[in-house]
């Protein structure tokens, strides 16, 4: 690894209209740029769940999307939705349906994940046909590509980008070296 290659921040820090779990107060802010389509998100979300657990009020997660369209067809529509969920209050159990059932993204199976998840479906349909939230996650990608994103999914700690193409035991391992370092 090139130690001498520049570190890569957050262009946009965390903002009172992000997606977060975990306290205000915590020490490390995790987050992540992700796409609802792809599968390494997927595979990262059990990991996020997990460091939330492992270190209950150290770590506030924060999720924002970077919706692949070109290689992830259905993933601006999904990303559309969870933000209609947002507005119910129920960004986060449509974002564990969404992920949990990745294969079935299109608009009639997000449809069944607002009902699922007890969506005013009036309100869901009118948001949905208006695209009401396509702005917001426009302007997730926009904040992500100042931030040099180019795939996902992509992870920041403390505003710092971590790399976890080696795996997500890295993202732990930062996180970690961040708790001790700030004890």
């Amino acid at each position: 690894m090139n130690t001498n290659a520049p570190i890569v921040t957050l262009a946009l820090p965390l903002q009172p209209t992000d997606h977060t779990q975990g306290p205000e107060h915590a020490r490390v802010t995790l987050m992540e740029y992700g796409d609802f389509e792809c599968p390494t998100c997927k595979v990262a979300a059990p990991t996020t769940r997990m460091l939330l657990d492992q270190f209950p009020n150290q770590i506030r997660f924060a999720y924002r999307h970077f919706p692949l369209e070109d290689a992830h067809p259905h993933a601006l529509l999904a990303a559309e939705a969870s933000e209609s969920a947002a507005a119910q209050g129920r960004f986060w159990p449509m974002f564990e349906l969404l992920f949990r059932n990745q294969a079935h993204l299109k608009e009639k199976d997000l449809q069944r994940y607002a009902v699922e998840v007890g969506l005013d479906m009036a309100r869901y349909t009118a948001e949905m046909d208006d695209h009401i939230y396509l702005q917001k996650v426009r302007e997730h990608v926009e904040s992500g590509r100042r931030s040099h994103i180019r795939a996902t999914p992509t992870f920041f700690v403390n505003g710092a980008v971590q790399d976890i193409s080696f795996g997500m035991i890295a993202l732990e391992e930062r996180i970690k070296k961040v708790l001790h370092r700030e004890i």
